[in-house]
């Protein structure tokens, strides 16, 4: 779908300290999100990019790829040679039995 250039991988590869870059809307996040996942919608990423680690590997993660891989272009574009997307996004993270929690008091859903 994005091209050979934005490397991938998937929820079974993703340690459990990664640094989850979680680029979705706020209602997204607090319906339910990975521990210890990074909020930084979409949108706000060209004026907060200075958020983003450029010295460990970042895990960029949206609802099902598409958004997320985005962000890997857009990264990749200005410097970043250290994100992968995950492959399916949130929804596939959930399939795959990975922990969801929500923000909400309510529980955890991928929206």
């Amino acid at each position: 779908m994005f091209g050979p250039q934005v490397p991938r991988v998937t929820p079974g590869d993703v340690a459990d300290d990664a640094y989850l870059l979680d680029v979705r809307e706020p209602e997204e996040w607090t319906a339910g999100h990975a521990p210890g996942a990074h909020h930084l919608p979409m949108m706000e990423i060209p004026a907060r990019m200075a958020e983003v680690p450029t010295d460990i590997e970042v895990v960029v993660v949206c609802r099902s790829g598409g958004r997320s891989g985005q962000v890997v272009s857009y990264l990749m574009a200005n410097g970043w040679d250290n994100v992968r997307n995950l492959d399916g996004g949130m929804q596939v993270w959930a399939a795959s039995g990975r922990e969801v929690v929500s923000e909400s008091g309510q529980p955890a859903q991928v929206l």
